[in-house]
């Protein structure tokens, strides 16, 4: 209460809304993203430049190499005028014939005369080059940072983008474009932010459709929501002159934890380029996640030009690189971006995946599966490691995991005594188990339960007159004590179970049972799955494997009737 009233008499507030952008007859909410823009890496600028321990020159060189093979076009590889380390790995692409054909590499400078001079002393011998500049004409930064008057700042941006044409021109071997970012574009009117990028298009001079210049509207600090900052791209479309000739591009920052929905809706607003990060590194929050953009087009069916289809090593190569893990929830690269814990969802992926053949009939396209919104193999990701077990994971995912793993089919009846089981032992370890564990819990309580009975082993021998009917004699251990039975009856199954009643004290039916072959050739096993009935509605399953189904089938019935005696129902 006592910070109510302070609030309330409090006349200039701590934090305001954000004024919104007057553009009653935007047309942006209305556009489809049906294509994909120009996608430029900032990893080795931008990304770099925020990590506790910057990139050395050898790793900035398999970094760029890397994006390049992934398909990227625009690379900024550095500031070259600000240290020797960065100038000298500029000049080692260029002098080494490291960029490809089709690749345009970029760096920054300030406008400043002596940095701008610099940057283009690294351009040298360049085949495909974007010297990007900058200048923050916000308020903020014109009043607090450079005590500038708005016609200073542009003739500030006026004439060192003179400066970069003039020694651009003096490299006619060279095809250099140029990249003007007014910087913390959010903060600033967008009137202002287009008779600046105007001027500043002017004094570059011969920007075409086929070269156009770019122009950067950077989200520097996220202070606005996501639909702001496309009301301003769509307004500077509009009011910029030549457009036909102008690139928009979009650096959008995610100090809110909206700069990938700030830049899906800016890139309906009408921009056409998109700079960004892997996986989201730079200053602050960071850039704005280059992979979650790019894969979330690629699951709508947008080719989007850049190859992720080996995630996981991009991933392993940048953390390695870089020495900052990714999230496990990251979108796409987060180890549990395709995981289920939960059993419902586990539930509906099994059986969405043994449905996915139907997919394109009942809903038109390839892909249609529960809780997966796109398909993981596009990543280079494994089907294995989608469902993952705890006590929260319920009977399908413990199947379908036996399933993946150990190409073991649990009957659906079963599944539920089987959950049960893996559910116990994940509680009593308190973590996530893994694959291997839940095949011990299936091997353990199923396969080989402890208890009173042990087989030694078992003749069914068909009968000389009639070979449908068969003698059994079953050699079992009861407590310690060896016992030979015989029985006869009308199959393997039928004489061996006589033949226990007169050892056993469980009462006992056998139910249909379920059988399948696990491996291939002379190594393959039979699994079979015996349920016994032991009254009106208690079923409890035994399991048996064995080269012989037959004897798999008795091995089950063992086996059941040990988790019978050891009191699992």
């Amino acid at each position: 209460m006592v910070y109510v009233a302070w609030h309330m008499l409090n006349k200039n507030p701590k934090y305001i809304l954000p004024e919104g952008i007057e553009l009653p007859d935007r047309t942006w909410p209305e556009c489809v993203l049906d294509r994909a823009p120009v996608w430029c890496s900032v990893d080795l600028r931008d990304g770099n430049q925020a990590l506790p321990d910057p990139l050395t020159p050898d790793q900035k060189l398999e970094y760029f190499e890397m994006l390049c093979a992934m398909g990227f076009k625009h690379i900024e590889i550095g500031f070259p005028s600000a240290s020797q380390d960065e100038f000298d790995f500029f000049r080692r692409l260029i002098e080494e014939g490291r960029i490809p054909e089709d690749v345009f590499v970029m760096g920054l400078t300030q406008m400043r005369p002596h940095l701008i001079e610099r940057t283009l002393e690294a351009f040298k011998g360049c085949k495909q080059g974007i010297v990007h500049a900058y200048i923050a004409p916000s308020d903020l930064h014109m009043k607090q940072v450079f005590g500038m008057e708005p016609d200073q700042l542009i003739e500030t941006a006026v004439a060192s983008t003179e400066q970069i044409r003039a020694l651009a021109n003096a490299m006619p071997e060279s095809d250099i474009r140029y990249e003007f970012s007014p910087e913390e574009f959010t903060d600033t009117a967008v009137s202002f932010s287009v008779e600046l990028c105007d001027a500043v298009y002017a004094a570059w001079g011969k920007a075409t459709p086929e070269k156009p210049i770019i122009f950067n509207l950077p989200a520097t600090v996220e202070r606005r929501p996501p639909n702001q900052y496309a009301d301003m791209i769509e307004l500077f479309g509009r009011q910029i002159q030549h457009r036909d000739s102008i690139s928009i591009s979009l650096h959008v920052h995610n100090d809110q934890g909206m700069a990938v929905a700030a830049t899906e809706l800016a890139l309906m607003a009408g921009a056409d380029r998109v700079e960004g990060t892997l996986f989201g590194h730079g200053e602050r929050t960071g850039n704005v996640d280059l992979s979650t953009c790019i894969n979330n087009l690629h699951s709508r069916g947008v080719e989007t030009g850049i190859d992720f289809s080996q995630l996981p090593e991009v991933a392993e190569t940048v953390e390695r690189l870089t020495g900052m893990p990714i999230y496990y929830r990251q979108p796409y690269a987060g180890s549990y971006a395709f995981t289920a814990f939960s059993g419902s969802h586990q539930d509906a992926i099994n059986k969405g995946m043994k449905r996915l053949g139907e997919a394109p009939e009942v809903f038109g396209m390839g892909w249609k599966v529960p809780y997966l919104h796109i398909d993981p193999a596009d990543l280079g990701r494994k089907f294995e490691r989608l469902i993952r077990i705890n006590s929260q994971s319920g009977k399908g995912g413990v199947a379908w995991v036996l399933q993946q793993d150990y190409g073991i089919e649990v009957p659906k009846a079963m599944q539920p005594e089987l959950g049960l089981a893996v559910q116990q032992f994940s509680e009593s370890v308190g973590r996530e188990i893994s694959s291997e564990e839940v095949h011990a819990v299936f091997q353990e309580q199923f396969i080989e339960p402890k208890g009173p009975f042990e087989l030694l082993a078992y003749w069914p021998r068909p009968d000389d007159a009639d070979p449908t009917f068969i003698h059994g004699e079953v050699h079992l251990r009861v407590k310690g004590e060896e016992r030979t039975l015989k029985a006869d009856g009308n199959g393997p199954i039928s004489a061996f179970v006589a033949a226990i009643r007169q050892a056993i004290d469980v009462d006992f039916m056998v139910d249909n049972y379920h059988e399948q072959a696990v491996g291939k050739g002379a190594d393959a096993q039979a699994l079979a799955f015996v349920p016994l009935k032991l009254n009106a509605d208690a079923v409890m399953y035994g399991v048996g494997i064995d080269s012989n189904i037959d004897q798999a089938a008795v091995r089950a019935i063992i086996a059941g009737l040990n988790r019978v005696k050891a009191g699992a129902i």
